[in-house]
């Protein structure tokens, strides 16, 4: 794909993706392997590229939300263990056998239907235990205050159901990147849950409980398996966790798009939609073939800033669908063709925090309509 050719499109370096992931790694001891998230497309990135990346590099495992997310994985050659976080129906029992897809496993109601759906399939199904601890999401609660007498023999069942294996246990924190008080509760009550399915003879296989705040901030977590997932993509959970990796994490994606027209406007005249821009001075206008449709928040309207020619310039007046409008009147040379970065650097983190959302959105939100440019050594790989 011409690069040239593109209106807005986003550029992906594979080299920035390995440098995050050998330095999670080497965070991490030599005997916790590691969990490549690619669940919703990578983050935004591309799923099946990513994934191969990450298979290539050597990822114990891979992750994703759900079924068919694995189906794609495993139809573009993937052959690493791709574990299901997410809750998976009955129903689509058959994708998880058919493409030999670990399930996460929550309740004992999933888990007969699931061992149901196995055995008349005649194939056997790997499963791992979400446990709940603190996030009352999905999982087997565990009560840090009550008697867990009813639970463990939820599970002890659940280990007796014929063509599933429980290869893993694990939980996931709820406040991991702020709260270490609560994060060691949810902590204890996993390990406490482990110790009692030792005690009656269960073996919960790989445990793991630490996404990319905890594996960061608590080396605790570090147990047989570590999840990182926005910080593989090159952003901290929050700004404070910046200097906790020896080297620091490098932006995957750069979100570009080219200048489609310039126009000069006399001081007064109004802007996009809604009229919430007038402009004060005789000016020029860039308008950039990016807007919502393409996933660039409309609520940054008159607030964020894109870089041309190494320059910060304004968004002016209200983000359209397909188009927006950034005052380039101080950049006399500024011509249509012309490369507009949106996200690049800190321009995720500043754009996160004018929409008061968090980087891990706004990856996720570039439109599938936006190609994905892979980027490695510097050149892109071919189609």
């Amino acid at each position: 794909m011409d690069i040239r050719t593109i209106r807005t499109w986003a550029e992906i370096d594979l080299d920035a993706l390995e440098h995050n992931y050998r330095a999670l790694r080497a965070s991490l001891p030599k005997s916790c392997g590691f969990v490549g998230l690619v669940k919703a497309n990578a983050y935004g990135h591309g799923a099946v590229p990513v994934a191969k990346k990450l298979e290539a590099l050597g990822a114990e495992m891979l992750a994703v939300a759900c079924g068919s997310e694995g189906e794609e994985l495993r139809r573009s050659g993937i052959t690493a263990p791709i574990l299901c976080l997410g809750n998976t129906l009955p129903c689509c029992a058959h994708l998880l056998l058919e493409h030999n897809i670990t399930q996460a496993v929550g309740d004992l109601d999933t888990a007969r239907a699931l061992s149901q759906a196995a055995v008349q399939a005649d194939k056997n199904l790997n499963i791992h235990i979400k446990l709940d601890t603190g996030m009352s999401r999905l999982g087997f609660f565990w009560n840090p205050n009550g008697d867990n007498t009813e639970v463990m023999n939820e599970l002890s069942e659940l280990f007796s159901l014929p063509n599933l294996t429980v290869q893993g246990m694990f939980t996931h924190f709820a406040d991991a990147d702020s709260n270490e008080e609560y994060s060691m509760a949810q902590l204890t009550r996993f390990l406490d849950a482990r110790d009692a399915l030792t005690a009656r003879g269960l073996n919960p296989g790989l445990l793991h409980c630490g996404a990319s705040a905890a594996t960061l901030n608590f080396p605790c977590t570090h147990m047989d398996l570590a999840r990182p997932g926005i910080a593989l993509y090159g952003y901290y959970p929050t700004p404070e966790m910046q200097g906790l990796l020896e080297d620091d994490l490098h932006p995957v994606m750069t979100l570009k798009s080219r200048i489609c027209a310039v126009r000069s406007l006399p001081a007064g005249t109004s802007v996009s939609y809604g009229c919430t821009a007038t402009l004060t001075r005789d000016s020029r206008l860039a308008v950039l073939p990016i807007g919502y449709g393409d996933g660039f928040p409309r609520s940054l309207s008159n607030q964020m800033k894109v870089r041309i020619h190494d320059t910060l310039c304004p968004i002016v007046g209200r983000v359209c669908m397909d188009m927006c409008m950034v005052d380039v009147t101080d950049l006399p040379q500024t011509a249509v063709g012309d490369v507009a970065t949106i996200y690049g650097g800190d321009l995720a983190l500043q754009a996160a925090q004018l929409d008061h959302t968090i980087v891990y959105e706004l990856l996720c939100d570039v439109a599938p309509r936006v190609p994905r440019i892979y980027f490695q050594q510097g050149a892109p790989l071919p189609d």
